[in-house]
């Protein structure tokens, strides 16, 4: 079943009773519900929202991401439970115990599906993606030779037709849409992760000391040209796209619910985000050798 997103940006009291999520605005009489079994991610983005601790233990249970936003409306944190499979132990077992050479095929096997996704989005758009099918071909274990970089360096100066762009969390627009969307892909990964009883902050690459959720930045790697054809849809629409605007975060909010093609078959991205994570258990487990990963 296809899990909701559901997003507020206005003061609002969230409870539970009966199994469901209650919504009450304090500059309204009505009162909205929401089976808690349907939610997958919750995104708060206004300072005046309250909700009761019991509401927070039957999301986690359900394995729900609560996604906190900060002052400049941008995602900020991520609650999510401490265990989400039965086999949690005997999981993290295996995750903890991956070799060296299991860890540097792995990130291969991303960095391939990643560039290969990036050549896709580009030739979507009847652009130039002759070398990045090429580099795909070429990265080494580990990607010792670093083809995510020149890829990405080519496809940044080849995707959004605006002079002056290139890709960096604080640079011009649409830097500030790719920054929420990839901020909600983060929290798709990490909840997936959890939910395959595995521990986002043990990655195959990524392996910064003060950042919880290293594994979902690998994860989500191959996952990220998604998210910049949803981007690049919304720039072509759009006069301004200099602030994040309700209608903006709306668009980005089905990034979660968009159709994608993994193991020849289309999934929505939370869905195909499930498979991937629970893939790559296998991988550690030895039962496999290949993380699915979708084709744009």
């Amino acid at each position: 079943m296809i899990k909701r997103t559901l997003f507020f940006e206005n003061p609002a009291y969230l409870s539970t009773k009966d199994e469901q999520l209650i919504v009450k605005f304090p500059d309204k009489d009505e009162v909205r519900t929401v089976p808690i079994e349907d939610i997958g991610m919750l995104i708060l983005e206004h300072h005046q929202i309250t909700f009761t601790n019991r509401l927070i233990e039957k999301l986690t249970y359900q394995n729900a991401a609560i996604v906190c936003c900060n002052q400049q409306h941008l995602p900020l944190s991520l609650i999510s439970p401490l265990s989400g499979h039965s086999e949690f132990n005997e999981r993290l077992r295996f995750q903890l115990e991956a070799s060296i050479p299991l860890k540097k095929n792995l990130w291969q096997q991303t960095i391939q599906a990643k560039i290969n996704n990036q050549a896709n989005g580009l030739a979507i758009l009847n652009k130039q993606n002759d070398k990045l099918r090429k580099w795909s071909r070429e990265v080494l274990s580990g990607d010792a030779t670093n083809k995510e970089a020149n890829a990405a360096a080519f496809y940044w100066e080849r995707f959004f037709e605006i002079s002056d762009f290139y890709r960096g969390q604080k640079a011009m627009a649409p830097n500030n849409l790719l920054n929420y969307g990839y901020a909600i892909l983060r929290a798709i990964c990490a909840r997936s992760l959890i939910g395959s009883g595995l521990l986002p902050a043990l990655g195959i690459h990524h392996a910064n000391k003060y950042n919880a959720y290293c594994l979902a930045d690998d994860i989500m790697e191959p996952y990220r040209p998604f998210v910049d054809q949803v981007v690049y849809s919304i720039v072509e629409q759009t006069e301004n796209i200099e602030k994040l605007t309700k209608e903006i975060k709306q668009q980005l909010l089905i990034i979660p619910a968009i159709d994608v093609k993994i193991d020849g078959k289309k999934s929505p991205l939370m869905v195909a985000m499930s498979r991937t994570t629970h893939s790559l258990y296998e991988c550690y487990a030895g039962v496999s050798r290949k993380i699915l990963y979708p084709v744009l």
